[in-house]
């Protein structure tokens, strides 16, 4: 089958989204370091709506917590938003009314207040630096309640016994009473999971939720987290470096790498038709159970060093089809679809012609094959 024909009939399927929560506008940041500024975000785009998954995916360092801790307000201290507009739309609770803000033009205590945990609550990769050693699991649930709607004790501490019960942790009561050290890391991701649940959140952000834990009890924290959102219309942005993960939860894929992102479309098409040579190595470089082929496919090369300052294409270096124009300018996002763009000059029309590497295209075969078994 024709990959295009693929990628139209599996978007025929799919639920449509149409209203914005979250517009990130040309993103700049720089940190501040003893060893002089790194320029870690240059120029970033996101677009989230509602009911949505987006996921942000890429190297280590390429950027994606940093882009959506801004969104959330809680960047480093040492962070300088050079530029840019983040719009957050929630509905006000006292009118009803869906709002707009530029979290950027809010300040840390209204942003506390406002945002953090009540309409964008984060969930991190290991749940014990999330959670208070110190602290009860139950007041651990209880707090946002009590501090952002002045929720009664009783009337939290009940809901509390619900969001356990909703994120599939058995004896509620019990688990109350315990202590983070006393639950398995499976149950203590559920734990985190309800505390960014307990004020229902219109935004849910998943920055590598399930690294710590084994095979197994990530699908079951993936499955959780969709049924979730289903249940509850939120939204949810996926930051991660395993395609394994995206390919199970993502409506929209945004490929990082050093500070901007180099691809984006719907997931189908980053999947079954991506463009960028950086993604092309990242879908290589997942494991493949359906070869005979025993090699590890990895990408040559490092990151660039963002403590100076990127000439002409970032991934250049590490390009095997990169262009003498790589090496003088930034390539620009050109369009292929509606919602898929790359930034490569290999896109250009006077560019040469260069096709994927034979064996991704052999490996897109099949994971067509398979989606078409499972469908």
């Amino acid at each position: 089958m024709d990959v295009q024909e693929f990628i139209k009939r599996q978007e025929a399927i799919k639920p449509k989204h149409d209203e914005k929560i979250l517009d990130i506008r040309d993103l700049d940041i720089t940190f501040k370091t003893s060893a002089g500024p790194i320029h870690a975000i240059r120029g970033v785009n996101i677009d989230l709506c509602r009911g949505e998954t987006v996921a942000i995916v890429g190297e280590s360092g390429s950027g994606k917590s940093v882009s959506v801790k801004a969104a959330a307000g809680i960047l480093a201290g040492n962070a300088i938003v050079n530029s840019g507009a983040i719009d957050f739309t929630y509905t006000d609770s006292k009118t009803g009314e869906r709002v707009t803000v530029d979290i950027l033009k809010k300040d840390t205590k209204w942003i506390r207040k406002h945002i953090n945990g009540r309409r964008i609550a984060m969930i991190f990769q290991d749940p014990m630096t999330s959670l208070d050693p110190t602290m009860t699991i139950g007041k651990q649930i209880m707090e946002g309640m009590i501090w952002h709607f002045n929720t009664p004790k009783q009337e939290a501490y009940e809901k509390s016994l619900k969001l356990l019960e909703e994120v599939g942790i058995t004896e509620p009561e019990k688990r109350m009473k315990q202590y983070p050290h006393q639950l398995s890391g499976g149950m203590r991701q559920r734990v985190v999971i309800a505390i960014a649940l307990a004020c229902d959140p219109e935004l849910l952000i998943c920055d590598e939720p399930t690294t710590a834990l084994d095979v197994t009890i990530q699908a079951k924290i993936l499955e959780l987290i969709k049924r979730l959102q289903m249940e509850r219309g939120i939204s949810v942005i996926y930051i991660t470096h395993d395609l394994g993960v995206v390919a199970k939860v993502a409506d929209y894929i945004n490929v990082m790498y050093a500070g901007k992102i180099v691809e984006k479309g719907l997931a189908d098409e980053i999947f079954y038709d991506p463009r960028h040579p950086y993604t092309w190595g990242l879908l290589l470089a997942m494991p493949d159970l359906n070869t005979n082929d025993d090699r590890l496919v990895t990408i040559p090369g490092s990151p660039p060093n963002l403590l100076h300052e990127v000439k002409g294409d970032a991934f250049a270096p590490r390009n095997v089809y990169a262009l003498k124009i790589d090496e003088k300018l930034e390539p620009p996002m050109f369009r292929i679809s509606e919602d898929h763009y790359a930034a490569t000059w290999l896109l250009d029309p006077r560019a040469p012609k260069v096709e994927m590497p034979e064996e991704l295209k052999n490996r897109i075969q099949r994971m067509m094959e398979e989606a078409d078994n499972v469908n």
